[in-house]
């Protein structure tokens, strides 16, 4: 672990602009510019975030150096997130960092953005050491990791089809909320029974500890379908709170199974979803009832960021100058 060193820190892996300064697993600055040009399409456009990113990048940076009161010349090393995600946006970061190193002649880490996710935690709890379990939930990705004591993650179980984070966001778009859905989804369940319809949770009594949530959104679809418009209305939050509990009841029971077979004490919960009150709260009651830690960053670092890129890169070794000007984004 290089822990001492200072760490300039790019994400673009898809509509957040990111860039903060890393050093000591302590964030001095974490930047997060949040495309919003997407809202009227209610979803991310690939071709619009890039553009979007080539747009905002550099101020992006030079506000993260201002925050962490530190200069380029202050920096030691370069990270960015190199895979996976919408290949344009990545190829944007990647082009920076690139330059940015290379104008110095410093070292650059390429970082997998889901094992960024996990790195936040170290952020959130600087004396976190593995071995421990973690899962990874955003809008792209469900994935249970075993972390060893060498922080190498070996992979558990992973969604069967759709991602948690897409599930709550077409959930939400099916009701008419807004974007994005999963806080929308949040907002609307608030004041909902979530008993009130049993949604489907696949794989619950499954030996193995894959996800699926296809099946739920289905569910949700044939339900509101047998329901007219005025009804809908009326259900919304009930319908909301339902549809929630069934994907948090998925992720919490997977994640308890994981730290069963793997003989745990410790459980990490981190992306986008993990953001989410309801799942943050369901995880802190079972944990405590099963004497396990729990550590789930803040809101602020479970969704895309660039601090959890240079906490991920703190203990990866970065390539040196000039290998890797030929270094290329992957999409998965």
């Amino acid at each position: 672990m290089r822990d001492s060193r200072t760490i300039l820190a790019i994400e673009t892996s898809c509509d957040d602009t990111c860039a903060a300064v890393v050093r000591d697993r302590r964030a001095l600055s974490n930047v997060i510019h949040t495309q919003q040009e997407h809202r009227r399409y209610g979803g991310v456009v690939p071709e619009v975030a890039s553009r979007a990113h080539l747009e905002r990048l550099d101020g992006v940076v030079r506000t993260a150096l201002r925050e962490a009161g530190a200069e380029l010349g202050d920096v030691d090393e370069v990270a960015v997130t190199v895979r996976p995600g919408l290949i344009g946006a990545l190829l944007v970061g990647v082009a920076a960092a690139k330059g940015i190193a290379c104008a110095r002649r410093l070292p650059l880490a390429p970082v997998n953005h889901l094992e960024g996710h996990v790195a936040a935690a170290y952020l959130e709890d600087p004396g976190l050491e593995p071995p421990f379990v973690a899962l990874v939930a955003s809008g792209g990705h469900t994935v249970l990791y075993a972390v060893g004591k060498d922080r190498g993650m070996s992979l558990l179980g992973q969604t069967l089809d759709d991602a948690a984070g897409e599930a709550l966001d077409k959930g939400a778009r099916m009701l008419g909320l807004g974007f994005p859905g999963g806080p929308a989804l949040q907002k609307a369940a608030a004041e909902g029974d979530d008993a009130r319809y049993d949604f489907p949770v696949a794989l619950r009594d499954g030996k193995n500890l894959n996800f699926s949530f296809s099946g739920l959104k289905t569910s949700l679809l044939y339900k509101i379908r047998g329901m007219s418009g005025e009804e809908v209305r009326a259900e919304l939050p009930h319908l909301a709170a339902s549809y929630q509990r069934a994907v948090v009841e998925a992720l919490v029971s997977k994640l308890l199974r994981a730290a069963e077979l793997r003989d745990a004490s410790t459980l990490v919960m981190a992306g986008g979803v993990a953001a989410n009150a309801v799942l943050r709260e369901r995880l802190h009651k079972e944990c405590k009832k099963r004497s396990l830690k729990l550590v789930i960053p803040s809101p602020r670092l479970c969704t895309d960021n660039a601090a959890m890129i240079g906490a991920a890169a703190l203990s990866a070794e970065p390539l040196p100058y000039p290998h890797y000007l030929s270094l290329n984004a992957r999409s998965v």
